[in-house]
C-alpha cells in the first residue's frame, strides 16, 4: 500500500480521525480518547499503514498536547492550520457542515493536497521562550489593571491624584500622608493598601521574569536586543513565535505574516493601498512597541518617520511605513543569527534553532512588498545598542 495520511480533528479528551490513500479513499475511521488507553488503541490503528503521516489540526493550540505525543513515539506529524482545513471542508460538502468526522476527512483532505506544511518536532528552547513570553504579557496586563483600579482610589483620596507613571513605592508614600476618618475614606484607603501590596508583588514578579527570559533569550545567541526598542520579552516573543526564520523566503512573506505589510486595494488606474489587519498581533506589536521607542530617541527610526511626514505622510501612515521598515531590520537580524548559529564557533557547523511553535509556511502575495520604497541594506541602518 501507498502513502496515507490520517487526518486527525484533536479536543481536550478525544480526537477523531480519518485515514485516506493518494487518491482520498477513505479507508478507516475512529473516534479515540486521549487517555493512556484511548491514545495507545489510536496508535495501533494507524500503525496498521506502513507509509503513514498524521496530520494534526492546530498543533499550536488544542491539537498541540496530542501531537507532540505523537512525534515522541517517532511519528511524523503535519500541523495544518484550522483556516486550510476550513477551505477544504467548504469545498467538499459545499454548505460548510461541522463534524467531527467531517473536520477529520477536511484535515486529511487538506494535508495531502498541500505543500509545505510544518512538520511538528518536539518541543525545544523556543516553546519556553513563547510560554515565557506569554506569562510576561500577561503580568504587564495584570499590572496595568492594578495600577488603573489604584489610581481610581487615590483620585477619591487625594487631591488631583496620583501622577500616570506609579511605582508601589511611590503610592505607599502618597497613601501614608492620607488619614481619612469616615467609613468611606477608611475603606478606600485599606482597598487602596491592598492594591498596591498587590502591585509590588507583580512588580517582583515581572522583574523576575525578565531576568529569566533575558537569560534564555542570551542562550539562543540571539543578537535581537541590539535593536532599539526591542527588550527581553519583545526578543523572546520573536523568537518564540517566528522559530525557524529561514520558514519565510523574503523579508515581504516576514512582513506579510506578521501584518506590517499593506495591502493592495488598487482599483482601475487608482493605486493605492491599506492596512492589513492580519498576520500574528503578538509580532505585529512588538515592533510596533519597538516603533515607540525610536520615535521616542534620535535614532534612524525617526528620522525615516520624519522625512515620511514631510513628504506628505499622515502620522499615521508614517508609523506604518516605520513599523514596515522595521520588520525589515527584524527579520535581517534573525537570519543572521540563524546563519550564526549554523556556522557555530570557528565556521564549524553547528545546530539550527527549530521550533515547533513556527506556524505553517506563509505564502506569498501582492502584500509582500515593501512599501514604501525598498528597505535600507545597509548593516548598520537603524541597528542601534541597547533595547
Amino acid at each position: 500500500m501507498g502513502r496515507v495520511i490520517i487526518g486527525m480533528d484533536p479536543h481536550k479528551r478525544s480526537a477523531t480521525i480519518e485515514v485516506i490513500d493518494d487518491g482520498e479513499n477513505v479507508l478507516a475511521q475512529g473516534r479515540f480518547g486521549t487517555d493512556s488507553a484511548g491514545y495507545q488503541a489510536m496508535l495501533k490503528a494507524g500503525r496498521k499503514y506502513r507509509h503513514r503521516t498524521w496530520a494534526v489540526e492546530g498543533c499550536n493550540g488544542i491539537g498541540h498536547h496530542i501531537a507532540q505525543r505523537l512525534v515522541a513515539d517517532g511519528e511524523t506529524v503535519l500541523d495544518v492550520p484550522a483556516k486550510l482545513s476550513a477551505r477544504a471542508r467548504v469545498f467538499a460538502t459545499g454548505q460548510g457542515r461541522k463534524t467531527d468526522p467531517v473536520d477529520a476527512h477536511s484535515v486529511a483532505v487538506a494535508a495531502l493536497r498541500s505543500k509545505g506544511l510544518r512538520q511538528v518536532a518536539v518541543d525545544d528552547a523556543t516553546v519556553a521562550l513563547r510560554l515565557l513570553a506569554d506569562r510576561r504579557d500577561e503580568l504587564g496586563r495584570a499590572r496595568t489593571d492594578t495600577v488603573n483600579r489604584l489610581h481610581l482610589l487615590l483620585l477619591e483620596l487625594v487631591a488631583g491624584g496620583a501622577k500616570k507613571d506609579l511605582s508601589a513605592l511611590q503610592a505607599r508614600a502618597l497613601l501614608n500622608t492620607v488619614r481619612p476618618r469616615g467609613i468611606v475614606g477608611r475603606t478606600r484607603r485599606q482597598l487602596a493598601s491592598e492594591l498596591i501590596t498587590e502591585l509590588a508583588v507583580i512588580d517582583k514578579k515581572i522583574k523576575t521574569a525578565d531576568a529569566q527570559l533575558t537569560e534564555l533569550v542570551a542562550a539562543t545567541g540571539s543578537r535581537l536586543q541590539e535593536l532599539k526598542g526591542i527588550g527581553p520579552s519583545g526578543a523572546a516573543r520573536l523568537i518564540g513565535d517566528v522559530g525557524d526564520i529561514a520558514r519565510f523566503a523574503s523579508r515581504g512573506h516576514f512582513a506579510s505574516w506578521n501584518g506590517t505589510a499593506p495591502l493592495d486595494a488598487s482599483s482601475g488606474e487608482q493605486e493605492r493601498h491599506r492596512l492589513s489587519r492580519a498576520g500574528n498581533r503578538r509580532i505585529n506589536r512588538a515592533l510596533h512597541i519597538m516603533a515607540v521607542v525610536q520615535l521616542r530617541h534620535d535614532t534612524e527610526g525617526r528620522a525615516y518617520y520624519r522625512r515620511r511626514v514631510a513628504a506628505g505622510k499622515t502620522p499615521m501612515e508614517a508609523m506604518r511605513a516605520l513599523k514596515r521598515r522595521l520588520s525589515d531590520v527584524v527579520y535581517r537580524q534573525m537570519v543572521a543569527d540563524a546563519k550564526a548559529a549554523r556556522t557555530g564557533p570557528g565556521g564549524q557547523s553547528g545546530a539550527t534553532v527549530q521550533s515547533s511553535a513556527a506556524g505553517p509556511i506563509p505564502m506569498a502575495s501582492s502584500s509582500d512588498q515593501s512599501l514604501p520604497g525598498p528597505a535600507d541594506t545597509h548593516p548598520k541602518t537603524l541597528l542601534l545598542a541597547g533595547a
